[in-house]
């Protein structure tokens, strides 16, 4: 079920509502049919796969904490993750790999035997996987206990609000929320509409419209030059922030006008002064799960500075391929990598030590990794490799050749409306200001204090998106990982 659909419409208040009527001991069972019907709104059969990883983890979770050696409990470890990353091979990867397979049998006249799988990819495969691994890793670290109610456990990895893109939590975050009783408090639930509202803007006015501009570039990529290349590139930038961030909005909010509080997954990453900065802001649930998950146990910065660099290199190339079974998103990923070795490299030169606390400096830096990282953007958006670098280049290097031309040419673009185009570029800057402020001491203060600034800021909210957003429901980008 989509967050930005009419039955959503519907369910969100049912489901809360009989939330707060039941007492708390059937409460458990009504979140659970209520998320195995959100997922089933998808694709019915799947539920299957999910329910056969919730089994075999919660029974090894138990098993993990209830084994005599150290040897049991890591074979126990493997098997969860075997099920886990082995489902997650087959449904995600196993298409791709064959693919690249062939390659290699057509460059020496072969033929590959193996045939392709006819198979559809679960909704948010890769979010609940890397939740419930999480789950046995910690159990087997003895950072917690087993989970020994099963509804609990199957709603850990199945809550609705967060089963399908996440925030990817964690079990010391989320289990014992399960189990504590929730009362309806009037400042949090209107604290969790607040939020929700805010992501149905970002998502249905902002990332939608923006849609329409970076589709009819990218799209279309014969008919661009640099500059339109570029506006392409940069409506993609915000569309899949605000996409993104947007359904992370709505999940966080709906689980916290029911009592659950779900960490936060972005912290205005366009603002970061840094590539690293950007990836402390940008999606923390993941990037803190391959922190703790991949990086520390690889060695981290513990072995010393090359070995260091090499597994930033190998975390963001995995990142990359996480996201889909496409070279582009591989290319994606390492590209981030890099940024982070060239920007750690730098960073102890002389001229990085002089001016780090420089203001001129530090938003140079910002600029420039907002333009690297939206430059990067294109590869997550093209899903052809070289259609992706031959944007780039044109971007780079094609300014020059576009105003030779005389006049530039915005018809690849394909806008009816400029007076439109116009107008979302400037609400889109308005968005910004305000995400960047909004959470500030100052701001806040003013916000509540007068209750006329909030009730307005609802009504321009609402009404913005009652008449700006797309009648057709459109898909949230992350559903396809």
């Amino acid at each position: 079920m989509l967050f930005n659909s009419f039955d959503f419409l519907l369910f969100f208040p049912v489901v809360t509502g009989l939330f707060f009527f039941l007492p708390h001991k059937f409460r458990w069972i009504l979140l659970l049919v209520a998320s195995c019907y959100f997922y089933m709104y998808f694709r019915p059969v799947y539920i299957l796969i999910l329910f056969s990883t919730i089994i075999i983890d919660y029974f090894a979770g138990i098993f993990i904490y209830k084994a005599l050696t150290q040897k049991i409990k890591k074979r126990f470890l493997v098997l969860s993750l075997v099920a886990n990353i082995g489902i997650l091979a087959v449904f995600k990867y196993f298409n791709f790999l064959n693919y690249n397979l062939s390659l290699i049998f057509d460059a020496v006249d072969q033929h590959n035997p193996i045939p392709y799988l006819e198979i559809l990819l679960p909704i948010g495969l890769s979010f609940h996987t890397f939740q419930a691994m999480s789950y046995t890793i910690e159990v087997y670290r003895g950072n917690q206990k087993p989970e020994m109610h099963f509804g609990n456990y199957a709603l850990y990895v199945m809550f609705y609000p967060q089963l399908v893109a996440g925030p990817i939590e964690r079990p010391q975050n989320i289990l014992h929320q399960f189990h504590e009783k929730k009362y309806f408090k009037y400042e949090r639930v209107v604290s969790g509409l607040r939020l929700m509202l805010w992501g149905f803007f970002k998502k249905m006015v902002i990332a939608d419209n923006l849609s329409t501009v970076a589709n009819n570039v990218f799209n279309n990529p014969n008919d661009q030059n640099s500059i339109t290349f570029f506006i392409g590139a940069l409506c993609f930038t915000f569309q899949i922030y605000c996409d993104f961030s947007g359904y992370s909005d709505i999940a966080i909010g709906s689980a916290r006008v029911m009592g659950f509080e779900l960490m936060k997954n972005f912290n205005i990453p366009y603002a970061a002064k840094s590539i690293r900065d950007f990836w402390n802001r940008w999606h923390i649930s993941l990037s803190t799960w391959f922190r703790d998950y991949l990086y520390i146990p690889l060695g981290g910065n513990r072995k010393g500075e090359f070995r260091k660099q090499i597994n930033v290199l190998i975390v963001f190339t995995v990142s990359g391929l996480w996201h889909g079974a496409s070279w582009n998103f591989i290319i994606w990923g390492a590209l981030n990598g890099c940024y982070l070795i060239i920007l750690d490299l730098f960073q102890r030169t002389k001229l990085s030590e002089k001016n780090r606390n420089n203001i001129i400096y530090r938003t140079t830096g910002a600029l420039f990794t907002f333009f690297i990282v939206t430059l990067t953007w294109i590869f997550f958006r093209v899903t052809n490799v070289k259609e992706a670098w031959n944007a780039v280049y044109t971007i780079l290097f094609g300014v020059k050749n576009t105003i030779a031309q005389g006049s530039i040419s915005f018809s690849g673009l394909m806008l009816d409306n400029k007076k439109y185009f116009i107008a979302l570029l400037f609400l889109t800057l308005i968005f910004f200001i305000t995400d960047i402020f909004k959470d500030t001491a100052k701001v806040k203060e003013i916000y509540f204090k007068y209750p006329i600034i909030r009730y307005c800021s609802y009504f321009i909210l609402l009404f913005m998106i009652m008449t700006l957003s797309y009648v057709e429901e459109t898909p949230f980008i992350y559903f396809q990982f």
